[in-house]
């Protein structure tokens, strides 16, 4: 089954029109996409877009032989006029199923926002999932086979491709295109740095794939770690590399503290914004949750793990920190960094990045500087992918 992307955007289009934003300023070539159209072997389109006709004939291709015309998008009808010899578009109900005389078979999947997805079966079994702009599936009844290849909104709904995973529909060799692109997301390596973390890849309008050849599926980096300055972005950054994941467990080393009404405030921010599919747990015994097999792992943060070790050694006492709190401390940081080392779970965790401005006025401030760095450093020995997230933009260091 061959797939041709006449578009890839969001239905405004990328750039969109009128927009002075950075991200629809550098959309130009062949980051500048239109909304997005599938052509499925010359005879199915899904989703009659403007400019679809000449969108096919810069691919290489003819919409003379479409004989199907399906609509995913929440409205009854396409907002441009349909080409001459066209069939008119329709929308198959949910949960029932077309069948083509090509061989195809087309299933309407429920849909949690307004629109219709739909699951394509070709003449010789490979399967296609294509779902419309900021919707997830709401309800998947799939006996946990995974498709071929899904085109699937990731930027605007990465939940969606949380649930799939979840329901086995997208497994280790299932094609994710990234598709309804829209100005959210710098277009260039921003965006392909982005899609690359969830698994998933875009493709340059006008692009041919054949569904079920295996393609070179961006591997996710299993170890992160992500540093950054206070309020740099760092945890928005290293949510963001899991959100397309189900059920993973943020381990918060940060715990409550009584009284603290600024400290509960950061704490509920950050838990409004994480996934309702995710756990959470408050601890700083990270050894056992890295041996242990499951879900991937959030740790936030590494210098809040660091104030507890050093509490737990009496590191801030300059005779205790001589007499055996400084190798009390390397055991515990030498620990963890094994533990890291032999971890077979997805892993992405935070640190702060410290030691580039003021001078600490005490010796303890000084210590926990120092160490901090240190164990920044033999963190990130460890991990596949290593970031530094400055002013919100993300800077790869490593991977």
């Amino acid at each position: 089954m061959e797939l041709t992307l006449l578009g890839t955007g969001a239905p405004a289009g990328l750039p969109r029109p009128d927009c002075p934003c950075a991200a629809c300023a550098t959309a130009v070539g062949a980051d500048a996409r239109a909304a997005t159209a599938l052509l499925v072997d010359g005879t199915l389109l899904l989703d009659l877009t403007p400019g679809a006709a000449f969108a096919a004939a810069r691919a290489g291709h003819s919409l003379g032989g479409v004989r199907q015309v399906l609509l995913s998008h929440p409205h009854n009808g396409p907002a441009v006029e349909v080409p001459a010899g066209l069939p008119q578009p329709g929308r198959v109900p949910d949960g029932r199923e077309l069948a083509l005389l090509t061989g195809h078979r087309v299933r309407a999947v429920p849909m949690d926002a307004p629109g219709t997805g739909y699951a394509v079966t070709g003449p010789d079994g490979q399967r296609l999932l294509y779902l419309p702009p900021g919707a997830a599936p709401a309800g998947l009844d799939e006996n946990g086979e995974p498709y071929d290849m899904v085109a699937v909104d990731v930027v605007g709904r990465p939940d969606a491709l949380a649930k799939l995973r979840a329901a086995g529909a997208v497994g280790p060799a299932t094609d994710v295109i990234a598709v309804h692109l829209d100005h959210d997301v710098p277009p260039g390596p921003e965006l392909h740095r982005r899609l690359a973390a969830a698994g998933a890849r875009t493709v340059p309008d006008g692009a041919t794939l054949v569904v079920g050849v295996y393609e070179d599926v961006p591997d996710v980096p299993r170890r992160t770690l992500v540093l950054g300055g206070a309020r740099s972005g760092k945890s928005v950054e290293a949510e963001r590399r899991l959100e397309a994941f189900p059920a993973v467990l943020y381990v918060a080393t940060g715990g409550t503290r009584d009284g603290d009404s600024e400290w509960a405030s950061r704490v509920h921010t950050h838990r409004e914004r994480r996934p309702g599919s995710w756990r959470t747990t408050e601890t700083c015994d990270l050894v056992p949750l890295l041996a242990a097999d499951g879900p991937p792992l959030l740790i936030d943060c590494l210098s809040l793990w660091l104030t507890d070790a050093m509490d737990a050694v009496d590191a801030w006492d300059d005779a205790e920190w001589a007499s055996g709190g400084e190798r009390a401390l390397r055991k515990r940081v030498a620990e963890l960094t094994g533990a890291v080392r032999a971890t077979r779970r997805t892993l992405v965790a935070v640190s702060n990045e410290v030691g580039s401005g003021i001078v600490p006025a005490t010796a303890s401030g000084r210590r926990y500087r120092d160490e901090l760095g240190r164990l920044n450093a033999a963190f990130a020995a460890e991990c596949e992918h290593v970031l530094l997230v400055v002013a919100g933009q993300a800077l790869p260091l490593r991977g």
